[in-house]
């Protein structure tokens, strides 16, 4: 049976850990709190729940050898994580004229600390126990293209690309299959009236789900999902 570790047991990640438990997989998520391994449980009976900071390499590579000696495979893991930290004032840290050292520290260089964390572990990780398997980071549109008031998020989300992009050509001869999932899209949370112009937990978890199954002689290495209503920009 094979095995899924997801990191950000929230929102997101709590709905793709659900996907694969329906689709029979073994599934273990990583949160940075009790409080939300506690609602992942409720959710998604069955799933390991671990407490967790995907920022932290180690921790990273401790959580997948656990997960690995639990369900004795891993197959794919994926980075659903959030900043942990968000700094007052604007989200995505304001325009440059007005937005903070701090401000600049928490969306671009928390950011791409996380995405290094997670591929350089993950990805070592993978090879080291399963020989193989997809490892997938999750981030937003600003990945794409920088927006006017958010470009210390889109610089963390340039970065966060970057590493994605080095991590699949350096991982195809080792069997492993990196690739970045680009939601350009804000997510609808269960007590919003659908739309549109939102994009639903489960047709993302239905993208990392389609990277995964995947055959190495034709793998996807960056899928960006845009919901009908939104104004897309290529």
């Amino acid at each position: 049976m094979p095995t899924v570790l997801t990191f950000g047991a929230r929102n997101l990640g709590a709905g793709i850990t659900e996907h694969f438990a329906g689709r029979g997989w073994d599934v273990a998520a990583v949160a940075r709190s009790q409080e939300t391994v506690d609602k992942l449980a409720e959710r998604v009976p069955g799933a390991l729940g671990i407490v967790g900071d995907v920022t932290h390499p180690d921790q990273v590579a401790e959580t997948a050898f656990a997960v690995r000696e639990r369900f004795g495979s891993l197959d794919l893991i994926v980075n659903a994580a959030s900043p942990g930290r968000r700094p007052p004032g604007p989200f995505g840290g304001g325009p440059l004229l007005e937005a903070t050292p701090e401000a600049f520290e928490a969306y671009a260089i928390d950011v791409a600390r996380m995405a290094y964390a997670f591929l350089s572990a993950g990805s070592r990780s993978l090879k080291q126990l399963s020989g193989g398997g997809t490892l997938i980071q999750i981030t937003g549109g600003s990945s794409r293209r920088a927006l006017p008031g958010k470009g210390p998020w889109a610089a963390g989300a340039f970065a966060t690309r970057a590493l994605a992009q080095s991590a699949a050509q350096e991982l195809r001869p080792d069997g492993i299959h990196a690739a970045l999932l680009v939601v350009d899209a804000v997510i609808r949370r269960p007590d919003s009236d659908p739309s549109d112009e939102l994009a639903e937990e489960e047709d993302v978890a239905q993208a990392v789900d389609y990277l995964a199954s995947q055959a190495p002689t034709a793998w996807t290495h960056e899928l960006v999902v845009t919901p009908k209503g939104d104004t897309w920009t290529p």
